[in-house]
């Protein structure tokens, strides 16, 4: 099993930039593939990006060119660097891990864009 713990969502204006961190409870390096997904108020939850343990990446298509994910395992931490943002952008923002089998959530951070 594993806990995520994600930080430094918040308020960011249009073009600026914020940057998510998701602490895993164990080494990343035993973590199959891990990602962001967020979750806009009506809408359903969608994948932002992930990354596999061999640093493969995939984003989300409107998001491709301004967010950049990635995973250091000696910190067992992923990261999204958020630049450019958008209103649309507007969402809780969960970071998800999968072993084998199972998928884990973390708890969520708010992210909102003002214009």
């Amino acid at each position: 099993q594993v806990q995520l713990v994600e930080s430094g969502g918040g308020l960011g204006q249009a073009g600026g930039s914020l940057r998510l961190s998701c602490a895993a409870s164990r080494n990343t390096f035993y973590i199959g593939t891990m990602g962001w997904y967020r979750q806009a108020p009506g809408a359903q939850r969608e994948l932002v990006a992930d990354i596999t343990r061999t640093n493969n990446t995939n984003y989300e298509d409107s998001v491709k060119g301004r967010f950049t994910i990635s995973r250091d395992n000696a910190k067992n931490t992923v990261y999204l660097q958020m630049n450019d943002l958008r209103p649309e952008d507007t969402a809780v923002y969960y970071c998800n891990a999968r072993i084998l089998s199972f998928t884990y959530w973390g708890q969520g951070t708010q992210v909102t864009v003002s214009s």
